[in-house]
């Protein structure tokens, strides 16, 4: 079986992507004095929620995503889901952050990671179902 090296890739991606969201968290916490909570602060309370929903959503697809690595799906189909999800969580942080936000950049990066959510959970389940039948 060859070794997965697709989906650790975009893994190292996200995860880079992770961390500049919790060192923007690290810098308004700074500037606005608030070691807990947002003390108010609207820019800190929208850079928690984008850090907080990409924790919810991206482990979630990754796991997906391996398991559709692990059972030999089409590399072809791999890179792109997972460039879909990138886009995705690049796109609904960089909404959720703006204070007058322009609510297509949220739905635009929900709508592309639920695509990935979606169209895995179908793979995996289509797989699985494939493989019980024999």
């Amino acid at each position: 079986m060859p070794v997965p090296f697709i989906v650790p890739a975009y893994a190292a991606i996200l995860a880079l992507i992770y961390i500049i969201l919790a060192i923007r968290i690290m810098n308004l916490r700074g500037s606005a004095k608030a070691a807990v909570g947002t003390g108010g602060n609207i820019r800190l309370e929208r850079a928690i929620r984008a850090h907080g929903n990409f924790a919810e959503y991206v482990p979630l697809a990754l796991i997906l995503l391996s398991a559709m690595q692990m059972q030999r799906n089409s590399i072809y189909v791999l890179h792109i889901l997972c460039i879909i999800l990138v886009l995705g969580r690049v796109i609904h942080a960089f909404g959720i952050s703006q204070e007058n936000e322009k609510f297509v950049f949220r739905a635009t990066g929900m709508s592309l990671t639920f695509l990935v959510l979606i169209v895995a959970s179908v793979a995996v389940l289509w797989d699985y179902v494939l493989i019980a039948r024999t």
